[in-house]
């Protein structure tokens, strides 16, 4: 008998436009101590199977037919007062957004223990001693002091150790990972999937685990599930399934994994496509982005970042000596010159997103100079001096979820920088413009009528991608861009913004834990460590001839992918 065996699962969303079949007729098991993992592009139904499965589909989705069964029990059609016995103690969940899964108003303490004492039998003693084993598990570090705090005063990768946390609180028997290690690097990475591998070994727990990160996949799982369109394409072991696959659909998805041993001038794409979508040709020459009236005979740096500090109060005193502080930034300093991409890369809490917060504005520093092409940013005073400089420098957020706002639709969301910098001469102009926009991020102009939760995590960051440029921007700060992307939509967007940066000369700021893309991507590369700037070197000279320990210690936990490329 299976820990968990999933029969003719079919999930429907019905609507006035029709009925949406998210996943079809969808069948597979998952043993005891065993790890699946399910792959596939966004909006391949990935994640509506985990929802599914303990019945938290969004409305109006539905369960139209199928069943579910854990350890031979159906659990499909349950009420919510039993589904409230299944969830956590004989199913975890880690969502696959962190900041929405957990609630501002608590602290990280009162979250972890509530659900400890929800489902064993502990007192608050007890619960608290496991929270905070459980925070230190999961590798955050001085747990005594973090486990006080609230969600916000975490980094995006250790809200996600949180949640993961939270999920093995209840000591489950099957657990199911929706990208668990999206925004984690790759130590942090490497340590969460040892400790989910060890619990599925130790423990006898079962694991579905969805994700786009294919070394991953390739890494840890023992079987494969993919995914198309709603559809289970293929299914078998690892070795097997990214060893030999037998659907072009999985082939093409495995051409399009980042490689982390040279470094390729393209992306290749997915081309098993059946219908519309795909991303189309650019001709930027004569195209909206590139008629821009900035002025580029600038000769320095378009950027420099001079001996920047910033701390974040953690707690508050009224005396100061009591006070408490956590250096988010200690005295960095980098250019980046016009037409170039620079990378950032380091641990979850390294300093590297408050940097690139620092640089568009959103945080002022404590110490330090920013200039944008000559132009000093921390003198500037009044909104009217920043807001020239504002437009030329767009930020793509790390998380898609949180940085649009839900009750826009997707053209006025695209809409408003256009307005707001009054770039276009008339509504029927802007309509073009974001039309374009959408098609060229591979959503279709159609995507415009539509709200941000009726789109997967990867389609909402195409959609922050394509707001990001339409203010033509000569700095584009990328924050993780790609973290919620699968690897044909990264493949198509990072395809994009190297055209982009040919052709319109554009200059980033490329910030991420996937350590083949930042190769793929970047000119030059600087290693964060604790707010601390460690090491700023050339790609290649990074992975080949790393001068820093912390920097060949990143680069030996990089997973490897070990699908044979040979065969493609």
């Amino acid at each position: 008998m299976s820990l968990l065996e999933v029969k003719n699962l079919r999930i429907e969303y019905p609507s006035r436009h029709g009925v949406h079949a998210a996943v079809k007729s969808l069948s597979f098991s998952i043993e005891r101590g065993e790890i699946v993992g399910v792959v596939g592009e966004s909006g391949a139904g990935k994640s509506t199977i985990g929802n599914g499965i303990i019945d938290l589909l969004s409305p109006p989705g539905v369960i139209a037919s199928g069943d579910v069964y854990l350890e031979g029990e159906k659990i499909s059609g349950l009420s919510e007062e039993q589904m409230l016995s299944v969830r956590g103690s004989k199913i975890g969940f880690i969502f696959q957004d962190p900041m929405t899964s957990l609630n501002p108003l608590f602290t990280v303490e009162e979250q972890l223990t509530e659900t400890i004492i929800a489902n064993l039998n502990v007192t608050k003693e007890e619960a608290f001693s496991r929270a905070l084993n459980l925070m230190e598990q999961v590798g955050i570090p001085e747990a005594h002091i973090r486990i006080k705090q609230y969600p916000h005063q975490f980094s995006g990768g250790m809200r996600q150790r949180v949640v993961i946390a939270i999920a093995l609180s209840g000591e489950p028997d099957l657990i199911i990972a929706d990208e668990p290690t999206t925004a984690l690097d790759v130590s942090i990475q490497d340590q969460i999937l040892k400790l989910i591998r060890d619990l599925c070994i130790e423990k006898n727990v079962g694991c579905m685990l969805v994700t786009h990160d294919m070394g991953v996949v390739s890494n840890v799982t023992d079987k494969v599930a993919v995914m198309y369109r709603g559809d289970l394409v293929e299914f078998g072991t690892t070795e097997k399934v990214l060893g030999d696959p037998d659907h072009d659909y999985t082939r093409s998805l495995i051409s399009a994994v980042p490689r982390s041993d040279i470094k390729l001038d393209r992306f290749p794409l997915v081309s098993y496509i059946e219908e519309a979508g795909e991303m189309k040709h650019l001709d930027i020459k004569t195209h909206w982005l590139g008629q821009s009236e900035d002025q580029k005979n600038y000769t320095g740096p378009l950027l420099n970042v001079e001996n920047v500090s910033l701390r974040f109060l953690t707690k508050n005193s009224f005396f100061a000596s009591r006070r408490e502080y956590v250096q988010a930034s200690n005295n960095v300093s980098f250019q980046i010159k016009e037409g170039e991409t620079f990378g950032l890369v380091g641990e979850s809490g390294s300093g590297k997103s408050t940097i690139a917060r620092i640089i568009a504005g959103l945080y002022p520093a404590d110490e330090g100079k920013i200039t944008f092409e000559g132009v000093d940013l921390t003198a500037l005073k009044s909104e009217s001096e920043r807001r020239p400089i504002r437009r030329q420098m767009q930020m793509v957020f790390q998380n898609p979820y949180t940085s649009m706002n839900p009750r826009m639709k997707i053209f006025d969301i695209i809409a408003e920088p256009i307005r707001f910098h009054k770039l276009a001469k008339s509504e029927t102009e802007i309509r073009q413009i974001v039309h374009d926009l959408l098609d060229h991020v591979g959503l279709g102009r159609m995507a415009g009528v539509k709200y941000p939760h009726e789109f997967s995590g990867g389609q909402r960051q195409r959609v922050s991608i394509a707001r990001a440029l339409a203010t033509r921007p000569r700095l584009l700060i990328c924050d993780e861009p790609t973290s919620a992307l699968d690897v044909s939509v990264q493949a198509q967007i990072l395809n994009l913004l190297k055209d982009l940066q040919d052709e319109l000369n554009l200059t980033m700021l490329f910030i991420s834990h996937d350590l083949p893309v930042i190769r793929q991507v970047c000119d030059r590369i600087g290693v964060m460590k604790q707010g601390q700037l460690l090491e700023v070197s050339t790609t290649e000279k990074l992975f080949t001839d790393p001068q820093h320990e912390y920097s060949k210690h990143l680069i030996s936990l990089m997973p490897a992918f070990k699908g044979l490329r040979s065969a493609l």
